[in-house]
């Protein structure tokens, strides 16, 4: 384990989530891959960001990476991936059906990107930038909102940071992280778990620049028919994030943009987890007098519910991985098939 795991008791008083991350990682030192990405400095202090990977050690092997954190007032995404790793850990102490599925794929855990936002009860991180406007990425829209991200101050939200400086280091580490250990892999998924926006909670896919559909819509469809034919009952919309709103900046699109310069027989599909927190305030309205209480849920009954609610999705997901041919390689004409449905469904008025 990393001699970066040196931190001031202090920063556990103010990140619980970090502490909690540590103590499961303790717990992992036979069974996983740990890495410190970084190491933030803030103030007096310095903040890791980790990684564990469990399973394969082959490269190419089939992929899940599971990100938190990005959003520093996002508390529960975090606490959610936490959750499904403290999950993942005892079953690798016990489940022998579970051990030799690992064997054949990797699941890799990023669940706190941005400690020091956290720290600070800010959206943004240390430098006053929103990680997810930071990329190199330039909306379609000409009606862009505010909240699709700005350059003009950091003291305001969703700021981009200036034009072209390197992306922050947050981001920075990151993409090493998706370009060396994801894109690799013969099949790879990555799930970004965010909170705050409406009453439902939505599985969003790329693009976010653009409302244009983006290059795997056919397996996007095929996917969204398995998910649902699977958990008929299940809580989620699943849809193109530019349905809602676009944004300049996304790191995701950033990605998947370089990954399709580059990739050859591979398969890369970015998606995001956005909890609705709306109804934990609509059910709760003094929520909204404490600053978490827009993103995070507040009563502990409802974060353990928050904390179950997810598992089947992660689940679903690695399984995904390991059997693409049901979603993922499928051929020329069920990709065109399903595309066709796709556009009915979420871009209607679009040339299929």
């Amino acid at each position: 384990m990393s001699a970066a795991l040196k931190i001031p008791p202090k920063i556990y008083k103010k990140l619980p989530e970090l502490q909690d991350l540590e103590e499961v990682m303790v717990k992992l030192k036979n069974h996983a891959r740990i890495e410190t990405l970084a190491v933030i400095p803030h103030k007096n202090m310095e903040f890791p960001i980790h990684s564990i990977t469990l399973g394969s050690e082959d490269p190419t092997s089939p992929c899940l990476l599971l990100v938190g954190g990005v959003h520093g007032l996002e508390r529960i995404g975090t606490q959610v991936i936490n959750s499904v790793l403290s999950s993942v850990a005892r079953s690798m102490v016990w489940d022998e059906f579970f051990l030799e599925q690992m064997r054949h794929c990797r699941m890799i855990f990023v669940p706190l990107l941005n400690p020091v936002g956290m720290y600070n009860l800010s959206r943004s991180n240390g430098n006053g930038i929103d990680l997810m406007r930071n990329a190199p990425v330039e909306s379609d829209d000409r009606k862009q909102p505010f909240y699709g991200g700005h350059r003009i101050s950091s003291r305001l939200p969703f700021y981009r940071g200036k034009e072209g400086e390197p992306m922050e280091l947050e981001n920075r580490v990151l993409w090493d992280l998706v370009r060396t250990q994801v894109f690799p892999a013969k099949i790879s998924i990555a799930l970004d778990v965010h909170s705050g926006f409406g009453y439902q909670d939505r599985i969003w896919f790329p693009y976010a620049r653009t409302r244009s559909p983006f290059p795997f819509l056919g397996q996007m469809h095929a996917f969204k028919e398995l998910f649902d034919e699977t958990y008929q009952h299940h809580v989620y919309t699943i849809e193109p994030q530019a349905q809602q709103y676009t944004t300049h900046g996304d790191v995701w699109d950033y990605f998947l943009d370089e990954f399709l310069k580059v990739q050859k027989d591979q398969f890369f599909l970015p998606l995001a987890l956005e909890m609705g927190s709306w109804l934990w305030i609509r059910k709760n309205p003094l929520q909204l007098l404490n600053p978490l209480g827009i993103f995070n849920p507040m009563s502990p009954h409802r974060v353990r519910r928050m904390l179950r609610r997810h598992k089947n999705l992660v689940d679903f997901l690695r399984r995904a991985v390991l059997s693409p041919k049901a979603w993922a390689h499928i051929s020329a004409e069920e990709k065109l098939q399903h595309r066709n449905k796709a556009i009915e469904l979420w871009y209607p008025g679009q040339k299929k």
